[in-house]
């Protein structure tokens, strides 16, 4: 029997099971609808599913010592995973640059970019190399 989750993947289990709850709640909204009803949905589903997440963490962003903003994750997943969602069918170079700025804030490995498109769920891993 061929393995279907690949084990050189950064947090491949819960990579998977992120996936499949972006295309759950995809599937049972379908398109159209506000960024916030889809994170809401999201979160609705990530409780189902027993995991433990965060809703927008707040960061700070710091430049010389001295915090000069501040920004918000739409997710932490079970303290290793961001997860950021979109509502459009593009995958913009400013939305993939915002989530390398929170893989680089936070130190952390993974972020995956769930957009909510016309055609359905599309995701992008994006990986910390650090």
């Amino acid at each position: 029997m061929q393995e279907l989750i690949r084990k050189d993947l950064a947090h491949p289990e819960l990579s998977y099971k992120l996936t499949g709850i972006a295309f759950t709640v995809s599937n049972e909204l379908g398109y159209g609808h506000l960024e916030k009803v889809y994170q809401r949905a999201f979160a609705k589903e990530l409780t189902l599913q027993g995991l433990s997440f965060k809703e927008q963490v707040p960061y700070s962003v710091n430049y010389k010592g001295e915090v000069v903003g501040k920004n918000y994750l739409d997710f932490l997943v079970e303290e290793t995973v961001i997860v950021e969602l979109k509502r459009n069918d593009i995958f913009s170079r400013k939305n993939i640059e915002q989530v390398k700025n929170y893989l680089k804030v936070t130190g952390l490995r993974l972020a995956i970019l769930f957009h909510f498109s016309k055609d359905g769920v599309k995701y992008k891993r994006i990986v910390n190399v650090k």
